[in-house]
């Protein structure tokens, strides 16, 4: 089993910035993906950014030169550091992982984002 805890989430002006943070617990050597999608009420989770299984980083195209996601391997810690912030990033942000032997993909239990005046 994986645990992943996000933190980070919060009120922001537009414009502003926020970083995410997800800490992973477990067996976490066998991560194979992990990255971040977002929640707006009504619609299905959507994929912000990931570093897929092949070493490489995928942003969706809404986000693409305003968030960056990394992480430290000393931590356990993916980041997603966004910036320029508008009020269409206002969502729920959920952290997520894909573990090799299981089927299902694990889940953090999101953190809220709010961009507004």
């Amino acid at each position: 089993q994986v645990q992943l805890v996000e933190s980070g989430g919060g009120l922001v002006q537009p414009g502003g910035s926020l970083r995410l943070s997800c800490a992973a617990s477990g067996i976490i050597f066998r991560i194979k993906e992990m990255g971040w999608y977002c929640r707006v009420p009504g619609n299905e989770r959507v994929l912000v950014a990931a570093f897929t299984s092949n070493g490489r980083t995928n942003y969706a195209d809404f986000v693409k030169g305003r968030f960056t996601i990394s992480r430290d391997n000393a931590k356990n810690t993916v980041y997603l550091q966004m910036n320029s912030l508008n009020a269409e990033d206002t969502a729920v942000y959920y952290c997520y992982a894909d573990v090799g032997g299981f089927s299902a993909r694990f889940w953090g239990q999101g953190t809220q984002v709010t961009v507004s005046s």
